[in-house]
């Protein structure tokens, strides 16, 4: 009898029916160290329930589906008249509404609510990375909005809610609400100094009249965006309803939806306002000091959402390697992958630690916090969001072949992995950004100095690192050159004390050697052999 030709063997089995909270001891190492000892056990038990979601094989499909399924712009009805909607495919409303509930836009009033928040943000990031665009944007509005106490007193209850309402109607008659944003133009991009977009007042009725053009308008079907255009003072941050109170559809015109590498779920959008009714945000000519506070918090979820990447193309190379058999024995046990997987996996823990520090910054909201925020968030969004990248690609290697293949998951990531990286303002303007406040705000950089000065003592290398640091920073002549250089030393230097702090010495004790030290080569897996690299690979693999 002939042997039969499709036995399959040697194939690990998918990745699904775990827990992607518990089975991340990084992840949940850093709830327990943020979160107070009395709310401990319903935030685990919370970021729990959604770890068991978000590792389900339904959920998993789900994101599938929208990935395959993107959005369509429809710009007329059957009878001709301008909707500008934008239809998607019924997975990406079971997600974005599961979402929703989760509470990730409803940190503001919640205790512990940026920690909780970040934690499960970075968990839902490895279900579905598109459909946490609406909801970071819905999430960053709020402190925006609080410029204006009556326009906050009425909106921040609808974007906390935890009902997700899909119709397209007024937003007093909908139970939550989701908000996008709408800033950067054609001739400016991340100039926004140079946008176009006129905003005329209207004195019968306070509010203003729009008229422009947005090159980039994210989650275009939002009930109601955050706009920034030229009033008569200067740039103006307004709110743009989607829908009018009256019921009647606000002038809104999408002009086409953005063909993007990745975030293929997610609709961007070109739009047009012409006429468009708006309300203003905060005071005339200050729109980037009042937008900013919104900008600061999605930037934070560029961190944490390339964190989220990183630790799901993590996971399923150690998984694979689990499972896989080469050369007498399994992947995950010889020496050179062994050194891959390692290294991948300090990039991840060390994103998420840094992620979830700030997250607790946050809800301290104290001033020495916040000082340090002003030089973290923008260090920590350059950096993380750099390496998110060659971390996929990387990752998606060590399944060989088989990491190419769509039905993989890994070419998702990787097209995925750019993304955080150019959204909030690409590399070059979070380095200038922290340069600004190196200048401008001397406590910004005293409380950086305490945090990482925390660790001081306790790894020679990390040492060594603040003090060249310090040297840098003494002279800074022709720093815009060298800001890249500056600004990955802050980051590398503050993920080092934070994982001295923190971290099983197995995973300080490389990460100090092969980052801080330099006893690395330019590409992952080119660790000191003499490290344990086999507890750091271990404490990475998904299992709860």
């Amino acid at each position: 009898m002939a042997a039969s030709t499709h036995t399959v063997t040697n194939q690990p089995p998918p990745l699904s029916g775990y827990d992607v909270f518990t089975a991340d001891r990084a992840l949940t190492e850093a709830v327990d160290r943020h979160v107070g000892a009395g709310l401990l056990d319903e935030v685990r038990g919370e970021l729990a329930g959604l770890g068991r979601a978000a590792g389900s094989a339904q959920l998993q499909e789900w994101g599938a589906q929208a990935n395959e399924n993107p959005p369509r712009l429809r710009t007329h009805d059957r009878y001709g008249h301008r909707i500008d909607e934008v239809d998607f495919h019924p997975a990406w409303h079971r997600l974005l509404g599961k979402g929703v509930s989760a509470g990730l836009t409803a940190a503001w009033n919640r205790p512990a609510g940026h920690v909780r928040r970040a934690a499960a943000f970075l968990v839902w990031t490895q279900v579905e990375a598109g459909n946490c665009c609406p909801l970071s944007m819905t999430h960053a509005a709020v402190p925006a909005l609080r410029a204006d106490p009556e326009l906050a007193a009425e909106w921040e209850p609808r974007l906390t809610s935890m009902v997700y309402d899909r119709e397209l109607r007024p937003a007093h008659l909908k139970p939550g609400a989701l908000f996008g944003m709408a800033m950067t133009e054609k001739q400016g991009g991340s100039d926004v100094r140079a946008n176009t977009t006129a905003a005329r007042p209207l004195a019968e009725s306070g509010g203003y009249e729009l008229t422009g053009h947005k090159w980039f308008c994210s989650a275009p079907m939002s009930d109601a965006f955050l706009v920034l255009a030229q009033a008569p003072a200067g740039l103006t941050c307004f709110l743009v309803p989607r829908v009018l109170p009256d019921g009647a559809r606000n002038v809104f015109r999408v002009q086409r939806l953005k063909d993007k590498l990745g975030n293929r779920s997610n609709a961007s959008a070109e739009v047009e306002f012409d006429g468009t009714w708006a309300r203003r945000v905060g005071e005339e000519g200050r729109g980037v000091r009042t937008i900013i506070e919104m900008v600061a918090a999605t930037r934070l979820d560029c961190v944490l959402g390339s964190a989220g990447l990183m630790r799901q193309a993590v996971a399923q190379a150690v998984h694979h390697c689990t499972y896989r058999e080469a050369f007498g024995g399994r992947l995950l046990d010889k020496p050179l992958m062994r050194n891959v997987l390692a290294d991948l996996a300090l990039e991840s823990e060390a994103a998420t630690t840094l992620a979830l520090r700030l997250a607790a910054a946050c809800d301290d909201g104290g001033e020495q916090e916040r000082a340090l925020l002003r030089i973290a968030v923008p260090a920590a969004k350059y950096w993380v969001t750099k390496r998110c990248a060659p971390l996929a690609v990387e990752a998606s290697e060590c399944l060989g072949g088989n990491g190419y293949v769509e039905e993989s998951g890994l070419p998702r990531l990787v097209r995925e992995s750019p993304l955080n990286s150019i959204w909030e303002g690409a590399g070059n303007v979070q380095a200038l950004d922290v340069l600004r406040a190196l200048r401008r705000e001397p406590g910004a950089f005293d409380a950086y100095l305490r945090e990482v000065g925390l660790a001081r003592g306790a790894d020679h290398r990390l040492d060594a690192a603040i003090k060249d640091l310090l040297t840098e920073l003494a002279d800074l002549a022709g720093v815009e050159a060298r800001a890249r250089r500056l600004v990955e030393r802050l980051a590398l230097v503050l993920q080092g004390s934070l994982l001295v702090r923190y971290a099983p010495p197995e995973v300080a004790d490389a990460f100090c050697a092969s980052r801080l030290g330099g006893d690395r080569g330019a590409s992952f897996g080119t660790l000191p052999h003499t490290l344990d690299l086999a507890s750091v690979v271990e404490r990475a693999r998904p299992v709860e």
